[in-house]
């Protein structure tokens, strides 16, 4: 392709080997270099006519005629920090701070704290998962839970920890019962290896027992953020009525300064973050004092209910299928649409979906012009896995005793269903008088997976293909699935979307005895390969 290639002189050849992947091509990385230089480099782009590459030489490089023994030496790092401090803060261009990254671990979290971490769209998260993990092993000597200070220091500290202590026993004992009782009733066929049969079992067993595992329950979390995305959850977790989130916002930018410092110089301004964290909780508190005083209550409901849609949504995806191959305005398009037969808007329907051979083939942007908002009060282990889905709207309420729990049906065959009853009444016993005393957000930590949740989706067309289509593969744990399932027979028996909901054709409603085998199957033969 006829691109222009720079010019650059011997010297500045094996200079910039150090920091770029090539010195010839158009497109090329940025290597050993710090994040800070990284972002100045690319927030220069916007007032300057040059490359990064000359950019690099010209203004942040102290030393052209030397190639120095450690790649990094000669950068000007200061001069990207006064540069920031200039288009962040003077200029106020926001944008500078998602122009460098880093890769935190966050471990030792309780679930509480991982929902919270993981509220932010623009981040990628990776969470210990707990299908593929057993609680059974204590940690620094005890389990893996942890006591909020707001509990240590009130005359609940001891009930709590021995009430936690005994559910993890219980885990545990519940582990060396059903291991056994699933590998005698799914015996291991002649064609799958040890490994497919012994980790489709241990999966089986995870998830049935995980509705035991409390909210204090801590996990390992892995996110990778920009500058910008970690500012904002900061600027969050820094007003959250729980000390461990305010807590553990003061180690994340106590560790992120050390990398990343000049995107994080608003946190604690007490003019900028400060007074935003401050905002964020003033709109809290005075949402809650209203919704406390409500003279309402609710009737039993299901458990997924669509509570609202666009009834004219399909003929909307039809119109803005069309927009982007026409010069026609969008209310124009929409107008004409109205006015096609059936049969017509079948057809463009149709071509705006496509030939789907696989679920990752999806609708393009045309099919966001539509909404579906479902309540839902599923058990709090579904709910964690739902609430990974980012891009669409979710919220969620506080985590309580008070909607019931779920119990597995092979716990009754197992012999254990009786002991799981007791843990839960006890559970609920436990929060209420936390509750009484310190509130009912400190209360959650105590309360179950099993324990159901109330939390709100709204996503559009396009949205529903990704998360009901990949949510109901049977490899997913049973809870989840039907969730989403019944989402998507809504979204064609009460909302009447019957293209919409024909469209998605990869949504499975099968039902396997081990969720997890045929992925172990594929994944084994995909090693093989």
């Amino acid at each position: 392709m006829p691109y222009v290639e720079e010019s650059f002189t011997e010297e500045e050849r094996a200079l910039l080997s150090q920091y770029v992947s090539n010195t010839d091509k158009p497109v090329f990385a940025l290597t050993n270099l710090p994040e800070v230089v990284k972002g100045a480099l690319f927030a220069r782009y916007s007032r300057s006519p040059k490359s990064v590459r000359r950019l690099l030489l010209d203004e942040f490089i102290t030393d052209v005629g030397e190639v120095p023994a450690v790649p990094g030496d000669h950068v000007d790092a200061q001069r990207a920090a006064q540069l920031y401090d200039r288009m962040f803060l003077e200029y106020g261009d926001d944008s500078v701070a998602q122009l460098g990254g880093v890769h935190l671990a966050c471990e030792q979290a309780s679930n509480l704290l991982t929902k919270v971490l993981e509220w932010g769209r623009l981040a990628a998260y990776l969470e210990q998962s707990t299908r593929y993990i057993f609680y059974d092993q204590p940690l620094g000597g005890r389990y893996r839970y942890h006591t909020p200070g707001e509990i240590a220091d009130s005359r609940h500290a001891a009930a709590y920890e021995t009430f936690l202590e005994e559910v993890f026993g219980a885990y545990s004992e519940f582990v060396t019962v059903l291991m056994p009782w699933f590998e005698e009733r799914f015996p291991k066929e002649e064609s799958d290896s040890n490994w497919v049969w012994r980790s489709t079992i241990r999966a089986k067993a995870c998830d049935t027992i995980r509705g035991m595992l409390p909210a204090a329950t801590t996990s390992n979390l892995g996110i990778y953020a920009s500058g910008q995305a970690f500012e904002q959850a900061l600027i969050r977790m820094r007003a959250h009525p729980l000390g461990e989130v305010r807590a553990y916002a003061d180690l994340m930018l106590e560790e992120l300064r050390t990398v990343i410092p000049e995107f994080l110089t608003r946190v604690d301004r007490a003019d900028r973050g400060d007074a935003w964290s401050a905002y964020l909780d003033g709109t809290r508190r005075a949402t809650e004092a209203i919704a406390t005083s409500l003279p309402l209550s609710a009737p039993p409901r299901d458990e997924v209910t669509l509570v609202e849609w666009d009834p004219d949504a399909e003929l909307k995806l039809a119109a803005a299928a069309l927009y982007p191959a026409s010069d026609l305005p969008d209310d124009v398009l929409l107008d004409y649409v109205r006015t096609l037969p059936t049969s017509q808007v079948d057809a463009l329907f149709g071509a705006m979906v496509g030939d789907r051979t696989n679920r990752r083939h999806k609708p393009g942007r045309a099919a966001e012009r539509s909404f579906y908002r479902f309540d839902v009060l599923s058990d709090y282990g579904a709910f964690r896995d739902l609430q990974r889905h980012r891009m669409l709207t979710i919220e969620w309420q506080r985590l309580t005793t008070r909607h019931g729990y779920v119990t597995p049906d092979i716990l009754g065959e197992t012999g254990l269903a009786d002991r799981w009853h007791d843990l839960m009444a006890r559970a609920a016993e436990h929060y209420e008088a936390i509750r009484g005393d310190l509130g009912s957000d400190v209360a959650q930590y105590v309360v179950p997976f099993a324990y159901r949740i109330r939390y709100m989706m709204q996503f559009n067309a396009r949205e529903a293909f990704h998360l009901l289509e990949l949510r109901t593969q049977p490899a997913g744990h049973p809870d989840y699935r039907r969730v989403c399932q019944e989402m998507h027979r809504q979204i064609g028996s009460v909302a009447g979307h019957h293209r919409v909901h024909e469209a998605m054709e990869y949504v499975d409603y099968s039902d396997p005895d081990l969720e997890r085998l045929e992925e172990a199957r594929r994944v084994e033969r995909r090693r093989a390969q």
